[in-house]
């Protein structure tokens, strides 16, 4: 069964309420309904015992929504990057998720963010998941207020597991969330406090940081590219292959190549000798003239052939290594 999905924008341009179910009985329309959902690739559900049921429900609108998975049964697949942020609350079950490489189990009763700038793998049986959907751009704002700042793009440590505390005040956020929408629906005052609170928990339990990505990323057509931006500045001084940011960002090979011609006008790898002279000269910066050795930074940064290396630090900056150095 599936319900409509989004109402339409009034004219104030207030956000459109987001109301729908799924629900039923058959592997198949599992996959078929949440898989339209998050835009996976390759979902599988399977019974667990010979049964198998799912119920998915989502109300809120388009800046928050608290949504409930309910799944008797199997399921599997992979998430693109760029989507809202999603903290996930997992009541009962099991779930295991995997990102760059990286496969780890989700404790229960614990609020868990989703990898937001990455694709990711999952794993769950016969689960029952509280999750609330935060928009980007929400987030973006309300972090801008708080913190008195320009809004910008915001990365968040996904891999981090909240406090006791954090854990308690995420619970009275579920409570609120979906006490406000029994009370007065998505147009209510009571639900916008409810979302704001929202959003400002996430802050805290999350810390953010200020993105050091280029701005144009922060567009939400350019999700994808920016899990692969996000993948060359993380493993800056490790062999890169563009093979490995088409896994990292979902997109084929020949997209990220294309992509990165779009929006940078270079190649990936140009792109990623530009991020590697970037980190050389911040420690060349930093360095004791005296003590400081020019080829051990450049090899630490994956410039294994001096000579060519200075010819390129030479073009970007306009002085020579040596001549950073000096400064």
């Amino acid at each position: 069964m599936v319900d409509p999905l989004i109402d339409d924008t009034d004219a104030s341009g207030a956000p459109a309420t987001v109301r729908f179910e799924v629900s039923g009985s058959r592997p198949d329309d599992a996959v078929r309904d949440l898989n339209g959902l998050y835009g996976g690739d390759d979902w599988v559900a399977r019974p667990t015992d010979g049964a198998f049921d799912y119920r998915y429900t989502a109300l809120g609108d388009t800046e928050v929504t608290i949504r409930r998975a309910q799944f008797h049964g199997s399921l599997h697949g992979t998430v693109p990057p760029g989507g809202d942020y999603v903290v996930a609350w997992i009541g009962a079950g099991s779930a295991e998720v995997e990102r760059l490489g990286e496969r780890y189990p989700l404790p229960l009763e614990t609020p868990l963010l989703l990898p937001p700038d990455h694709a990711y793998t999952f794993w769950t049986a016969d689960h029952d998941h509280r999750l609330v959907h935060l928009d980007r751009g929400f987030v973006g704002r309300v972090a801008a207020a708080r913190l008195d700042a320009v809004e910008q793009p915001l990365r968040f440590d996904d891999r981090r597991v909240p406090d006791a505390d954090a854990a308690r005040r995420w619970q009275g956020v579920l409570t609120a969330l979906a006490r406000s929408l029994r009370v007065g629906g998505p147009e209510s005052t009571a639900w916008h406090s409810a979302k704001t609170l929202a959003a400002e928990v996430f802050l805290d339990a999350f810390p953010p940081r200020p993105d050091d990505l280029p701005a144009v990323l922060g567009h939400p057509r350019n999700g994808r590219l920016r899990a692969a931006v996000q993948y060359i500045h993380d493993h800056a001084a490790e062999p890169v292959t563009v093979a490995e940011l088409s896994e990292a960002s979902g997109l084929s090979v020949r997209s990220v190549q294309e992509s990165f011609r779009r929006v940078f006008d270079v190649s990936p790898l140009t792109y990623l000798r530009h991020v590697r002279l970037d980190r050389v000269r911040a420690e060349l910066l930093e360095l004791d003239p005296q003590l400081g050795a020019v080829g051990d930074v450049a090899r630490r940064w994956g410039f294994a052939h001096l000579g060519r290396f200075s010819a390129s630090y030479a073009e970007r900056f306009g002085e020579y290594p040596k001549q950073t150095l000096r400064r």
